[in-house]
């Protein structure tokens, strides 16, 4: 029996950060064995991107909410929302701000927001002491410049999105 192939997408907006954070989740989802990955900017993201991935991971720069190039491409799938065909893949959110009272938590609870209206289940991060310096339950976040903290954070959740996919898609293929 071969082992199911696990597709990540990883979508986010542009800023140096959040390009970071999208990196690093992208390691640590690659290092699940099975799973290819897939880093895109809305410009050059397309539907069908949405419709092969397993999992599906969205960052933003944290512009009090989604950035708007990104909210305006992720409006135009409504017509898969309609349909059902992201229901059931996993979804997670990153972002990043100049500060940490400055609407991170707001901003990945807005990408999630999307998802959950698409019936995508959800990935956050589980507590750890590591949360102390970096991170939210809600996703992976950066707050001023990056640090190895936020980078372990976003390491952790690409792999939590893999690992889960590729076990929803195993149980799929049985």
């Amino acid at each position: 029996m071969t082992t199911p192939t696990c597709r990540i997408f990883i979508l986010h907006d542009h800023g140096e950060h959040v390009t970071q954070l999208a990196q690093a989740i992208g390691e640590g989802a690659a290092g699940v064995t099975g799973v290819t990955v897939k880093i895109s900017l809305p410009h050059h993201a397309t539907k069908a991107d949405l419709l092969e991935a397993d999992g599906i991971i969205i960052g933003t720069p944290n512009w009090t909410g989604i950035k708007g190039t990104l909210k305006r491409w992720l409006d135009t799938t409504g017509d898969l929302w309609e349909e059902g065909s992201l229901s059931g893949k996993v979804g997670a959110a990153f972002t990043s701000s100049a500060g940490r009272h400055s609407g991170t938590e707001f901003t990945l609870l807005s990408v999630l927001h999307w998802m959950l209206g698409s019936g995508m289940i959800i990935v956050g991060l589980p507590w750890s002491p590591l949360m102390e310096q970096a991170g939210s339950y809600y996703g992976a976040t950066a707050v001023g410049t990056i640090t190895e903290a936020d980078l372990i954070q976003a390491r952790a959740l690409g792999r939590r999105v893999a690992e889960l996919a590729l076990q929803l898609r195993r149980g799929a293929a049985s």
